[in-house]
Order: structure tokens, then sequence, then C-alpha cells
């Protein structure tokens, strides 16, 4: 077993192809093939169940993946950590962010950390939460940005921000002219929510469950530019995130009233794996961004009404 193996088996893996696989490793097909079977025989077990379309990872196979990422992982941080102290210095980061934070949180925060860290190379993923801890476990992430709390023992990370949550509406709806909503107001509203695997839906459906609001029937958005538009359309009503209230939301079509509770909410925190060597560079990182969130949505988040 070496590391071209390893390589071999983790595009395998994420492609499920033998001939995509193949291309992505720059070998012939035989050849990927060749390895992968005389890595299944050195371990004693079948690593993939040769379906009739496709390739599905055995349990084996995919304990077998989680620790080839690790130690792919781990070779490219000695790598990196090496440049480190070569000509140009340059250290490499893959940071990956959810679908409702990061089209409001990166125009925000990249210009100053690409001014801070000049020799950062870095490189954006976006997914879904789950996704995106499931990449930084298997070392295919350096660092993710996520709205929820992590209970990982391979996983550390630290507070950014809380990000208060407004209520979108149309402008023509009794709620828009108010200056706060309550939750008890939503009693019998009908929001209309992004589809599973977002937190924000997850978030949503808390609100519903305390305020007695049930979610729209027969829709479900893909992301929370169609539930705005939908609100746009006076389809309904749905709950935005402050970041993606700093811009006009569709005026006069519709406001964005503030909550008056101030729990009603989502904690941002960056998280990095435990046996990183960036540990320091992901807490001034941090530090960064926190100082620059805050200046963002104290002065400059909607006092009320449209937004």
């Amino acid at each position: 077993m070496n590391l071209r193996d390893l390589a071999y088996l983790i595009a395998l893996a994420d492609h499920r192809s033998f001939r995509l696989a193949a291309e992505v490793c720059n070998v012939s097909q035989p050849t990927l093939s060749t390895q992968i079977r005389r890595l299944e025989e050195e371990l004693g077990v079948a690593l993939f169940e040769r379906a009739p379309r496709n390739l599905i990872l055995t349990p084996a196979g995919e304990a077998a993946v989680r620790r080839a990422r690790r130690i792919h992982d781990e070779l490219r941080q000695m790598r990196d950590e090496a440049s480190g102290h070569g000509a140009e210095g340059l250290t490499q980061l893959h940071l990956g962010v959810f679908p409702t934070l990061g089209p409001y949180l990166l125009p925000h925060i990249l210009p100053g950390l690409t001014a801070r860290f000049p020799k950062l190379a870095l490189k954006l993923t976006e997914e879904k939460s789950a996704e995106l801890l499931a990449q930084l476990i298997d070392g295919r992430l350096d660092a993710v940005i996520l709205g929820q709390r992590v209970e990982d023992a391979h996983v550390t990370g630290t507070p950014l921000f809380r990000e208060p949550f407004r209520l979108a509406v149309p402008a023509a709806h009794p709620l828009a002219g108010q200056p706060r909503v309550a939750a008890s107001d939503l009693a019998g509203q009908k929001l209309m929510l992004l589809e599973e695997g977002h937190c924000l839906r997850d978030q949503a459906l808390d609100l519903c469950r305390q305020s007695g609001a049930e979610e729209y029937d027969g829709f479900r958005g893909t992301s929370l530019e169609t539930l705005r538009h939908m609100v746009m359309a006076g389809m309904g009503l749905t709950l935005m995130p402050a970041l993606a209230c700093l811009h006009p939301l569709g005026q006069p079509q519709i406001a964005a009233p503030a909550f008056a509770e101030p729990d009603l909410g989502r904690d941002i925190g960056l998280y990095w794996r435990k046996s990183t060597t960036h540990g320091a560079l992901m807490q001034d990182i941090a530090g960064l961004m926190r100082a620059q969130i805050r200046d963002l949505l104290a002065p400059a988040a909607p006092p009320a009404g449209k937004a």
C-alpha cells in the first residue's frame, strides 16, 4: 500500500466511476482498477460493492476512505507547512460555508482577509452544514463556518457572532408596518421554509413550534433568494437572517421588521480539526471576522420596517 493507492481510493469514492477516477488520477482505467483490487486483497475486505450501474462503498470501504483522507490531509499540511518556509510562503486554506450565510457574509469579510493575510491562498466551498462537517472531519476542508454547535472529538472552534433573525413580509401585510414583531404575532401565520438539510429550516421550525405558526404547505424553497422572491410576489412570510437584510430586499414590495425577542437568531462559529497545524491562523482569522461583522451588524442592520 502506498500514497498513490490511497489517492486512487479517494478518487473512486468521490466519483463512483472507474473511468472518471482514472481521468482524475491521470492513469488508465485498467491500472486504477487493478490497484484497487490489489488494495482490497491486501486489506482482506471488499471496499466497494460493484452494483450494475454504480459503485457503493461497503462499511469497510467507508472506514478506509475516511482514514485515507486524513492521511492525505496530513501530507498536504506537511507540504503547506514546508512551503511556508519557502520563497513564496503561501498558506493554502480550504474554507467551507453554508448557503444561507455565504453570499451575505463572504463579500464583507474576504477583502479584509486578503488584506490582512496576503499570503493566504483561500479556496471556498458552499454546501449544507451536514456535508461541510463531514468534509471537515474527512480532511477535504480545513475549516468551516457553521450556524450550529459542533460536538465532535476531532473538531474544535470558536464563536464568531450572533446573527439575529428578521421577518420578511409583503409590504401589504399587517405586520409590515410594525416597528418590531413578537414571536406571538406569528400565531396562525404560515411561514415559507427552505427544503430539508438547511439549518435555517430547522431554526424556522423551532420558531413555528414556539409561536404557533405553521409551515406553508406545498412549497419548500431551495435558497433564500427563492424565498425572497416568493415574499415579493405576495405569497407569504419567511424567516430571514440579518445579514441577508443589509441591502434592499425588494423595496417597496417587502418589509423586514426585527423581532422583539433578542434570542431569536443563530450563533455563527468557525470550526477546524484539532490536529491542524494552522490553529493559530484560525484564531487570527476568527478575530478579524468578529471585528468586521460586529461593526457591520451593529450600525448597518435596518432598524425596522422596510429593509
